[in-house]
């Protein structure tokens, strides 16, 4: 009784810190001092002009960021945190690296609560399972969000060098035909576009910008049309054309790497069989008769198997993965 009513209080506790990192992270309230930077930022983006660069990607920094302190101590602790910031950013969401780590810690005391208490397991290996599932949900769901929203512009990408192409034959410099992709084009294209051309409006070297947003998507689609723009601003040539020739190519590739998910659909499909039928047969033989599998979590034995099974499974499910995912 005494170790229910101590686990009940550690739930509750675990709860309550997991809230208040989250408030953290997410920042809260805006306060009128970082509205008042946030709306330097924008009006200084609308006029072009009367702010430097990097004045202004500090007013944009110190207004995107509403808990500094919380992200400057995750960047002391996190490996790599511009990796990390520049993952979040392909997300298209505002997600501050301190919401981040406050999310990877949030999750971690859910979990070890849950797997402590509601799994019976001893505290080595509920600490090791909470700080695994800790680092793994937020970053897969990080990857997920970023794969999707790469997609989309990948999906959308070909249109927007259309569109450029139209107006540099109507005689339309490069910057404006940017300015006109992120003013016409659904996001993520038309976002980024006007990122890019609102750095330019601020003053930073077009290419500087665009290698920025290469750096950041990280697709190859978006470094060949960055490359094929340094290529002829140095050697110069007949852009439009070039233009119009990636576009094909690009849509040619994206028709390639659908036929290709299509052909290995079936594979995919067993993958998908293969790794869930041993939780649903699990769940099925418990539902059936639940003290048949009662020694899995009684005896200390079953909880070592139990472990080792999650880790076989989590191994065979991530090569399964792996073989199925092609690369075009």
């Amino acid at each position: 009784m005494d170790g229910m009513i101590d686990g009940i209080w550690i739930l509750f506790g675990s709860m309550i810190l997991t809230l208040a990192l989250l408030w953290l992270g997410l920042g809260g309230a805006e306060s009128g001092g970082r509205r008042r930077l946030k709306a330097r930022a924008e009006a200084a983006v609308r006029r072009g002009r009367g702010v430097d660069v990097p004045q202004a990607e500090s007013i944009k920094r110190a207004s995107g960021s509403i808990s500094p302190l919380l992200d400057g101590l995750v960047r002391r602790f996190m490996p790599d945190p511009d990796a990390i910031s520049r993952r979040l950013e392909r997300t298209g969401r505002p997600i501050s690296i301190g919401a981040y780590g406050a999310v990877h810690v949030a999750i971690a005391l859910v979990a070890l609560v849950f797997v402590r208490w509601g799994a019976g397991m001893s505290w080595i290996v509920a600490g090791m399972a909470a700080v695994g599932i800790g680092m793994a949900v937020p970053h897969m769901m990080v990857g997920y969000l970023g794969r999707r929203r790469i997609g989309k512009f990948e999906a959308l990408f070909p249109d927007a060098i259309d569109l450029m192409v139209r107006g540099l034959r109507s005689g339309l410099p490069v910057s404006e035909t940017i300015a006109a992709v992120g003013r016409e084009m659904s996001d993520p294209v038309g976002a980024e576009f006007r990122r890019v051309a609102d750095a330019v409006r601020l003053g930073r070297d077009q290419e500087d910008a665009l290698w920025d947003t290469a750096r950041r998507l990280d697709t190859p689609e978006f470094k060949f049309f960055v490359i094929s723009l340094a290529i002829q601003k140095e050697t110069g040539g007949n852009l439009s054309e070039t233009l119009a020739n990636l576009s094909e190519i690009l849509r040619r590739r994206r028709q390639m790497r659908l036929k290709v998910r299509a052909m290995s659909s079936e594979a995919r499909a067993s993958a998908y069989i293969l790794g869930s039928l041993p939780f649903l047969m699990f769940g099925v033989i418990f539902l059936l008769n639940p003290g048949y599998e009662e020694q899995l979590f009684t005896d200390p034995r079953g909880k070592i198997m139990l472990l080792a099974a999650g880790g076989l499974m989590t191994t065979g499910i991530a090569v399964m993965a792996k073989m199925v995912r092609f690369e075009i």
